[in-house]
């Protein structure tokens, strides 16, 4: 069984640790190799892989330094050029196994165009696809793609734990409140997000199935998000939609 911690970076993103019974672990999205190699040595492990969800360098910018300290390491990745470290190259719907843990690959692009997630053990590791209350912006991909993408992600069972790469929670919930004022699964994720912070501690894992209550950008398909982002009318199409939520997040 897998045990997930997170490692803060920078402002406001999380390397997520991935570490088996024998002390060994995996980290996703490491892009500063500070904090991983301390938190290694303060916890006694050894570093066996990276896994990595796209190319920015605030997930990937440690890597070549982990790789100086752990030569051996296995680099998971997508499968275009852009990764020249990556050695298992990964491609949609393929799987793999990583300390008797079965990992699925998905394809979902929107935030760049080779972005890619990981499903293992009930738990999805998205990068900056799909964040709580939020999405990643459209860097590479269209509103039509993000879509999909995330209509993917929404589609995996409801306890499904939702591991993205930053803590935006509080700034996406702004957002989300002015979209869907009245929603009151969405009011009361604002308090219980603001006391976690309050106290430091992340907002993060999510479920699906909250996002699904709360986040507009998993809900183009419900009316009172049409209608708040056409003056009323709920006749837009769910890509529509989305797109028009992705313009006005982006303006917010």
């Amino acid at each position: 069984m897998l045990s997930v911690t997170s490692i803060p970076a920078f402002n406001d993103n999380y390397i997520w640790l991935l570490k088996n019974d024998d002390n060994h672990c995996v980290v996703v999205d490491p892009g500063d190799a500070k904090p991983v190699l301390e938190t290694l040595n303060n916890e006694g492990l050894t570093l066996n892989g990276v896994l990595v969800t796209h190319h920015h360098n605030d997930h990937v910018g440690g890597i070549r330094t982990l790789l100086e300290h752990f030569p051996g390491l296995s680099i998971y990745g997508p499968a275009t050029d852009r990764f020249p470290m990556v050695n298992h190259p990964l491609k949609h719907g393929q799987s793999f196994t990583l300390f008797n843990s079965d990992f699925t690959v998905f394809h979902v692009p929107g935030h760049t165009l080779d972005h890619i997630a990981y499903y293992a053990e009930g738990m999805l590791f998205c990068g900056d696809t799909l964040f709580s209350a939020g999405c990643g912006r459209l860097f590479e991909g269209t509103p039509k793609q993000m879509h999909q993408s995330l209509t993917h992600l929404a589609s995996l069972p409801d306890d499904t734990l939702v591991f993205c790469a930053h803590e935006y929670t509080l700034s996406n919930l702004k957002f989300a409140l002015a979209v869907e004022p009245n929603n009151t699964a969405l009011n009361e994720y604002v308090v219980e997000a603001k006391a976690l912070r309050e106290k430091n501690i992340p907002t993060l894992p999510s479920s699906i199935g909250k996002e699904k209550c709360i986040n507009p950008f998993l809900r183009a398909h419900i009316d009172s998000i049409k209608a708040a982002v056409s003056q009323g009318a709920t006749d837009s199409t769910d890509t529509e939609t989305f797109a028009a939520l992705r313009r006005w997040k982006d303006e917010f």
